[in-house]
């Protein structure tokens, strides 16, 4: 009996000292040595870091409404936005007794992007944030993401992308359909668009419908509002390996179903080729993930859950990227009525009365402004993580292994350095002369789809469907903002408006 006491006490000792390591010791000792090299924040607060303090801050943005302002830093990240008010553009927070260095200067964040020794890999997720996007694209490095990065841009490149457009141009013109009952009235058209890119991803990536997939889609926003929930609490399971609380309970559940309704979709592809009704997996996103799992080469081959995690990511991010665009240029065509005219005009003149075609859409000149100046305000991700893969020097910074690293491009995207003092403002203009000049040769200015190898490899479905849309639209009405309309923009996996975005539609006459 004496000896397992022994053992207990031992055991217990054990995980006390672990504890005071990774929740007193550590944590102490970084903030000195980051202090010591000047990089100050908000002081590390026993077991939560500065997590109180982000959620404070967070939920006094939130609070009501926000004057019809672009410059949304402020409420999206008001915790960022404070901290640099105080410390500077980098500066060290905490998430729990995680140390995360939050960076905004381009240099910096250059240095970061461009690293092709793989010193700063994407940080790795837990939790709903792993439900959500799985080990896939988006989150895997090495060799398994140089495989699965070569399936999605054979999916997405130029002809396949062309072969997706009778698809699109179909989608949108049922909307449109739709659309002629509000002459005059009011519509929402946050929920109109998110059933159009909801309907586009299923058909062109999945040979499927919104029907089918819109079990999906509900499914990755439960998560996606789970993740929003929790995303500045510390979890006991941080301390306590496989306690879980109720949302951890709730997201397990969410996450069986999302693969069971991923796999229907899967087995029913896969039936077709194996009953000889077809003599491969087709040409699409799935058809390419489904070729790859049953390569005849094991060395090439996927998992299933590879397959799985490669659908979560594209069903949503291919979903949520066009809603939040489309919705947030429409807001500005709906105040600047004068862009809006501009845009048609230019549309008239590349397509007539006629659908757009995939080889003129590179003409739309003023379109592309447009959605460049929306994606540089409203900017589908906020911010861009990394961490040091081990001991690293960053410009004069000595970082230490595992430091997490927080790039905030709502922040970069407003910085007055680069884009002037009204960098708040809506001017499509500033795009005139491409990219490169607008930021005046900094391309760390302009981070929408992230940068250098890991940028989306949906940058160009998201922007072809973005344009047919608009395109099609402006053919047929135009539009302002609803009196109704509340400004509320909320960080949900993108940034939409939380209320919804009402437009007073009338239709054209030409």
């Amino acid at each position: 009996m004496g000896i397992l006491f022994s053992i207990a006490l031992f055991i217990i000792a054990l995980l006390l000292l672990r504890f005071i390591y990774k929740v007193i010791w550590k944590p102490f000792r970084i903030q000195s040595a980051m202090r010591r090299q000047g990089i100050t924040g908000p002081s590390y607060k026993l077991i939560h870091g500065s997590t109180k303090e982000a959620m404070f801050l967070k939920q006094q943005a939130a609070k009501g409404p926000m004057e019809l302002s672009h410059d949304i830093f402020p409420r999206i990240h008001p915790n960022y936005y404070a901290w640099m008010k105080i410390y500077g553009k980098n500066f060290l927070s905490w998430n729990g007794p995680r140390p995360l260095m939050v960076i905004s200067e381009p240099e910096l964040v250059k240095e970061i992007l461009s690293n092709k020794e793989g010193m700063y890999p994407k940080v790795k997720i837990d939790g709903v944030a792993e439900k959500l996007v799985g080990d896939g694209l988006v989150m895997t490095e090495g060799e398994k993401w140089s495989k699965l990065r070569k399936i999605a841009n054979h999916a997405f490149y130029a002809e396949s992308l062309k072969e997706m457009f009778p698809a699109m141009v179909a989608s949108v013109e049922t909307m449109i359909g739709n659309w002629k009952n509000y002459k005059g009235k009011e519509l929402e058209v946050y929920h109109e668009f998110d059933l159009l890119s909801s309907e586009v991803i299923a058909r062109t990536a999945f040979g499927s419908s919104y029907l089918e997939g819109r079990n999906i889609f509900a499914m990755l926003t439960k998560l996606g509002f789970l993740l929003f929930k929790n995303v500045d609490k510390v979890r006991v399971s941080d301390f306590i390996k496989g306690f879980k609380t109720k949302d951890d309970i709730e997201s397990d559940k969410i996450e069986q179903s999302l693969r069971n309704s991923i796999m229907e979709i899967v087995r029913k592809r896969e039936d077709k080729v194996f009953k000889g009704q077809g003599q491969n997996f087709g040409n699409d996103f799935l058809g390419s993930l489904l070729a790859a799992h049953h390569a005849a080469d094991k060395k090439n081959r996927i998992s299933v859950d590879n397959v799985i995690d490669e659908c979560k990511v594209f069903f949503l991010a291919g979903h949520e990227t066009t809603t939040s665009l489309l919705s947030w240029t429409f807001l500005f065509l709906a105040i600047h009525t004068d862009w809006q005219e501009k845009a048609r005009n230019e549309v008239f003149q590349v397509f007539g009365q006629e659908n757009p075609k995939s080889e003129s859409l590179a003409k739309l000149k003023i379109v592309n402004m447009i959605i460049n100046e929306t994606l540089r305000l409203y900017s589908p991700v906020t911010n861009l993580t990394r961490r040091a893969k081990s001991n690293v020097r960053l410009g004069k910074y000595e970082l230490p292994a595992h430091m997490e690293i927080s790039i905030p491009t709502l922040e970069l995207h407003r910085s007055r350095e680069i884009w002037g003092e009204d960098a708040h403002l809506f001017k499509p203009e500033r795009f005139a002369e491409g990219v490169a000049k607008a930021t005046r040769n900094n391309p760390m200015a302009f981070l929408p789809f992230g940068f250098g190898p890991r940028t989306c490899v949906g940058l160009n479905f998201a922007s072809n469907e973005a344009k047919i849309a608009l395109s099609m639209i402006l053919q047929q009405f135009k539009f302002t903002l609803s009196p109704s309309y509340v400004h509320s923009p909320i960080p949900l996996v993108t940034v939409r408006p939380q209320h919804g975005l009402p437009i007073i539609l009338q239709p054209l006459e030409r």
